[in-house]
């Protein structure tokens, strides 16, 4: 499959690109023209753009590709509402293209509380994060209902706190809900369910929890 991946430098878009050189897809990596990005691939094509608000910059990359996965999301807390400007922008372009299917990420908290989870994380993991990171989460809810009102095949991954492991392929996950107990997965099995639900159409339209 060819795909196009935002968010190349980030952890999850770094392991996204890896893992779909690794099974076979032709990948296009957008990256900003000022990051460093090393990764040679005889199936990889690397697009510089100056920014990710503008649908027209965004064309070439998406132009004649199957699927597009989006890592993108900000790096720190002052870096204000990336995620929806520039699924805006992406999803645009892809309308341009004529290009369908988008996978996403988003988070944990954007999605309801697990029912009969354990009382630590109704009472303070929810809502502790949800106060601390507040502006992070609109924006991602925000982007959530970009996609809802796109009418692109969308599936977006809510993962709760993220960790840097090998991928291992194993997680669970639940359609539209949060998991119980599920305190962390890595960045990469976040990456691995984005690219295994790229042809699976029972997905669309849905909001995955993953987790360990």
């Amino acid at each position: 499959m060819r795909i196009t991946v935002f968010g190349a430098t980030g952890r999850i878009g770094a392991a996204a690109v890896g893992q779909a050189l690794e099974v076979g897809h032709k990948v296009t990596a957008v990256v900003r023209e000022s990051s460093r990005f090393e990764v040679v691939h005889p199936a990889l094509e690397v697009v510089r753009v100056t920014g990710l608000s503008d649908p027209a910059e965004l064309l070439p990359a998406v132009d004649g590709v199957e699927a597009v996965l989006s890592g993108v999301g900000p790096r720190g807390r002052k870096d204000g509402p990336v995620t929806s400007t520039s699924t805006r922008a992406i999803v645009a372009a892809m309308k341009e293209a004529g290009v369908r299917r988008f996978v996403g990420v988003s988070a944990a908290p954007v999605g309801p509380v697990p029912p009969g989870d354990i009382l630590l994380n109704r009472r303070f993991v929810y809502p502790f994060f949800g106060w601390l990171l507040k502006e992070t989460y609109a924006d991602l809810a925000l982007m959530e209902d970009e996609l809802s009102r796109s009418g692109l095949d969308w599936t977006v991954v809510r993962p709760p706190k993220l960790v840097s492991k090998p991928v291992t392929g194993v997680y669970r996950t639940a359609a539209d809900a949060n998991l119980p107990r599920g305190l962390s997965v890595s960045r990469e099995d976040t990456a691995h369910l984005m690219l295994a639900v790229l042809d699976r159409s029972a997905t669309v339209g849905h909001a995955l929890g993953i987790a360990y």
